[in-house]
């Protein structure tokens, strides 16, 4: 075993030794760092200098989407243990100019949206619960099952929403419905779902009629940007894991949408991936899940929402509930691994294992946040004086 090579892979990868690991390339073993290596690497081939240079995410990602990088081991405690020093990545924006910051437009939007989330249903309801929630779950105890964290989440939302019946609640990004199904179903309450993802609504259409809510709850194909022209308004409006997709520049304009349809008073409930501060984000999280994809910071989300005379109630983070939600979703996304992988292909479902357990690793390292931010428009002086959940 080495720490001494004129190999360009191996001499980029000793800036990542906080972690002693070891990387087999050509027959050869080296050690990175200094210790007992908390996992084992091996590259098949080598990674272009200019690859990792340009952007090491993508290099190393597609090497691992291709077989040509294995770990050896469990594949969360390698990422665990290696994505806390993403700070030491390269990324060369202006080469990837188009990649991490790609149009706004809405024809663009939306297509980047549907590349995500029009999969299909049937793939998604492999591997997520039966209320298929696709967003961080709350575990209030130890036993909780995915099932039952997702359902805390959802009461939790309902509950800081201060619900009363025949109040009306806008759902901005409901993905498959459960958390308005469950607000008409447990207050009473009538409610509106937008979504850009086609196979999203036709599911959630299908539930309405199943619960037997047609006329109190109804889903729209709609463009959040269209709200204001809407002509309609809501004392409640809730979104949750879509601002992620809006794009910095959007956030206002995201913002005033929402206070267009929001009656005086209203509460508005935002759940979303957040940063300790700004940043363009990941390479090949944005080529290859989610394009066009941004988080927020959470203090520039709180900023502009004061800017519109929002006043924050209440602001929570659930970073180790997502955490724990990821670990959930790929455990069930390997039980069920070759039946995917019959279908969607090796390349794929290495993809998102790789995607599953570098999300789960990147929320425990505190790398991303998740956030619940409470806001009134303007003051509200009828809630409970305590935190009523």
């Amino acid at each position: 075993m080495s720490n001494m090579t004129d190999n360009f892979v191996i001499t980029f990868l000793q800036r990542f030794d906080e972690h002693p690991f070891e990387v087999t390339l050509h027959g050869k073993t080296y050690l990175i760092g200094n210790g007992t290596p908390a996992f084992r690497v091996r590259l098949k081939e080598d990674i272009s200098a200019k690859e990792l240079l340009t952007s090491t995410s993508l290099a190393l990602g597609e090497a691992y989407m291709k077989g040509d990088l294995e770990i050896e081991g469990d594949l969360f405690e390698a990422l665990d243990h290696f994505l806390g020093q993403m700070g030491k990545f390269s990324t060369d924006h202006k080469k990837l100019k188009k990649l991490i910051f790609s149009s706004q437009s809405k024809k663009n939007q939306e297509k980047e949206v549907t590349s995500h989330y029009d999969i299909g249903n049937e793939f998604y309801s492999l591997w997520l619960d039966d209320t298929m929630s696709y967003s961080c779950g709350y575990f209030k105890n130890e036993e909780d099952t995915l099932y039952d964290a997702q359902c805390n989440k959802v009461e939790r939302i309902l509950k800081k929403l201060d619900l009363k019946k025949d109040m009306t609640l806008l759902d901005i990004g409901c993905g498959w419905g459960y958390l308005l199904i469950r607000a008409a179903k447990e207050y009473g309450v009538r409610g509106v779902g937008i979504t850009l993802s086609k196979e999203q609504k036709k599911k959630f259409d299908e539930r309405i009629e199943e619960e037997g809510l047609t006329g109190m709850v109804s889903a729209e194909l709609m463009d959040y940007r269209d709200l204001e022209s809407w002509g309609k308004t809501f004392d409640r409006v809730v979104s949750v894991g879509m601002l992620e997709h809006v794009g910095r520049e959007h956030y206002d304009l995201f913002v005033k949408n929402v206070e267009a349809v929001l009656n005086p008073g209203g509460l508005c409930l935002l759940h979303f991936i957040s940063a300790l501060k700004e940043h363009p984000g990941d390479p090949w999280i944005k080529k290859y899940i989610f394009p066009g994809g941004v988080i927020p910071s959470l203090r520039e989300m709180i900023n502009i929402l004061s800017e519109h005379r929002f006043y924050t109630l209440d602001v929570e983070s659930l970073r180790r509930h997502y955490y724990k939600t990821l670990r959930h979703w790929d455990k069930n996304f390997n039980d069920h691994r070759s039946k995917i992988e019959e279908s969607m292909g090796t390349e794929f479902v290495r993809m998102w294992d790789l995607y599953l357990n570098a999300c789960a690793a990147t929320f425990h390292n505190g790398i991303i946040d998740l956030h619940q931010i409470l806001v009134s428009k303007g003051v509200n002086n009828q809630l409970p004086m305590t935190r009523w959940y």
